[in-house]
């Protein structure tokens, strides 16, 4: 009896466990490129939408929707290609990967050229210093010569 019942909760066990087949390829695919792309956008306007909300909001910018417009795709296909990629989780980390590497590296441009900007900056603020105190020395030098002469 007893395996008869192990039979039984294996076979329930076994025949329980749905079978996940990939989706069908899209006839209307994105291309890997080209969804790495969106990605890369998705993340940008989420943070953006993070950060100020009420800015997009107040330009009237819905961030999918702009997504979706410049790559001239609609979210059906969207959705269909992302489920297809991401039913290998192998594929779509890699996809993953190089989305982060790319704002990694513009991350990395932009705070390159801010911290040349920066001391660009102090490097005129410095200039103006300079010939600030230069023309304190020679109105102090004028007023001497003045008083003196």
């Amino acid at each position: 009896m007893k395996r008869y019942v192990l039979l039984l909760v294996l076979s329930v066990f076994v025949f329980s466990c749905e079978k996940r087949n990939r989706p069908p390829k899209p006839s209307n695919l994105i291309t890997k490129d080209k969804m790495e792309s969106i990605l890369y956008d998705l993340y940008v306007i989420n943070a953006a939408k993070g950060v100020n909300r009420k800015l997009l909001e107040d330009k009237g910018i819905v961030p999918e929707s702009y997504v979706l417009n410049k790559h001239q795709i609609d979210s059906a296909q969207f959705a269909q290609s992302n489920a297809y990629y991401a039913f290998d989780p192998d594929l779509y980390k890699i996809m993953v990967e190089k989305v982060r590497t790319r704002l990694e590296n513009e991350k990395k441009a932009i705070e390159d050229s801010e911290k040349k900007a920066g001391k660009e900056a102090k490097r005129r603020r410095d200039s103006i210093s300079r010939i600030n105190e230069k023309r304190r020395d020679s109105i102090k030098k004028v007023l001497k010569q003045e008083v003196s002469g």
